[in-house]
């Protein structure tokens, strides 16, 4: 690789963030990269002149082997939205100035739909002042709501989190002998696929939830207020599995039934927390029984401990994938992962143009959605199981995972 190479880390990381960008350092240092840089906190922190050489921090196999299995974002994160060059064309000036100052060929930014914009605007503009850089986007995202790809790394992780600890706490809530409603609120703020993979805790030993609502099928309270008092006359336990991005036929968020201003990021997104609570709420007062939230949260994006291995493998292969494509003269693109076969599964990479990905969501087939019944299909459960499939074992020293940090000044 002639001239140097600079890598990024954005939005909410994921189990497996940190195994893509083990497969972008790997790959350059092997391909003759001279400097590998790594900017921290995103090109927020590139701006902010946040760089570090990443020789100086991952120095062997061993750190390989740990950085794929470290979660959070090793480089730090951000959510800073570029704007429109025809808004402030200086900051553009600004990151190119640095760019070739660092000399960089290579530009790769691990990320979902917002790091894609990023990587679009970054590609057209380089374009438009005939710049030799090449500026690839790596996938990346819990919510699987990428276009193009037939799933993101860090998904599969995360579902197969969920589809675990849905099946534990489906045994604690038969504990006691009284009524009960859990709602589990899970993420997904227009696309239900993470709350979709709840489903996978049905099996011999489990019969999984008894409700899924997903943001893709309007809420519709006093149905789902029926429902559950259908459901406890034959269930003493019935548990709840929710998007916390379910709206009302009106638009609105379910979590907006009460007058509660979230905090809104810098691309517009409310804070959706609080929808399990809402509804466990509203099942005490209608129903009249023991109702509780359990509230997800960021375990299901950083629980390493119970990564899949498919999932591992494929953040790293996308990351490969990232620096022999732009080797090859790729640039303004996104590695895809395409599904090739189900069974045994196998997928490929590929690369797909970044503008018809960038700030597309794509959301749960409705042919995958049983509305009537609130749940998910088998073709849904088909999709997914193939992707929580196998472990990777942490490091573990004196009872628990080690992981590797970045030191700096």
């Amino acid at each position: 690789m002639k001239g140097n190479v600079i890598v990024g880390q954005s939005g909410g990381p994921t189990a497996v963030i940190n195994s893509s960008l083990a497969g972008v350092f790997k790959t350059a240092k092997e391909r003759g990269a001279n400097m590998i840089y790594g900017m921290q906190h995103g090109i927020q922190g590139f701006l902010n002149g946040q760089i570090v050489n990443l020789a100086d921090h991952i120095k062997n196999n061993l750190d390989i082997e740990l950085l794929k299995r470290t979660p959070s974002s090793f480089l730090g994160s951000c959510r800073y939205k570029l704007p429109d060059v025809s808004e402030n064309k200086q900051v553009y000036e600004d990151i190119f100035a640095k760019l070739n100052e660092l000399e960089i060929a290579y530009f790769f930014y691990i990320g979902g739909n917002d790091s894609m914009d990023t990587i679009h605007k970054l590609s057209d503009y380089g374009k438009s002042i005939n710049s030799p850089i090449r500026f690839m986007g790596v996938p990346k995202t819990i919510d699987n709501d990428l276009a193009a790809t037939d799933h993101t790394p860090g998904f599969g992780s995360a579902a197969k989190y969920i589809a675990s600890i849905t099946k534990e706490v489906i045994r604690d809530g038969l504990v006691y002998d009284v009524n009960s409603v859990t709602v589990l609120e899970i993420m997904g703020r227009n696309a239900g696929w993470l709350t979709g993979a709840a489903a996978l805790a049905r099996g011999e030993d489990c019969e999984g939830p008894d409700m899924i609502l997903l943001p893709e099928i309007p809420f519709d309270p006093k149905a789902f207020i029926e429902r559950v008092k259908e459901l406890q006359k034959t269930k003493r336990s019935v548990i709840i599995a929710v998007s916390e991005g379910i709206r009302l036929a009106n638009g609105k968020y379910a979590c907006e039934m009460e007058s509660v201003a979230g905090h809104v990021d810098a691309f517009g997104h409310r804070s959706l927390s609080g929808t399990g609570r809402i509804l466990a709420d509203l099942v005490s007062s209608e129903v009249g029984c023991k109702a509780r939230a359990i509230e997800f949260s960021t375990l299901q994006r950083c629980a390493s401990h119970i990564v899949s291995r498919v999932d591992v493998t494929e953040a790293f292969q996308v990351g490969t994938a990232a620096v022999a494509a732009a080797m090859a003269g790729e640039t303004g693109k996104m590695i895809t992962l395409d599904r090739v076969s189900e069974s045994p599964y196998h997928c490929n990479t590929g690369i797909f143009d970044i503008a018809e990905i960038a700030n597309v969501e794509k959301k749960v087939p409705m042919e995958w959605i049983d509305a009537e019944n609130y749940y998910v299909t088998q073709e849904f459960v088909n999709y997914c199981r193939p992707l929580i499939q196998a472990e990777l074992t942490p490091v573990m020293v004196e009872g628990l995972p080690r992981h590797l940090t970045l030191e700096t000044d």
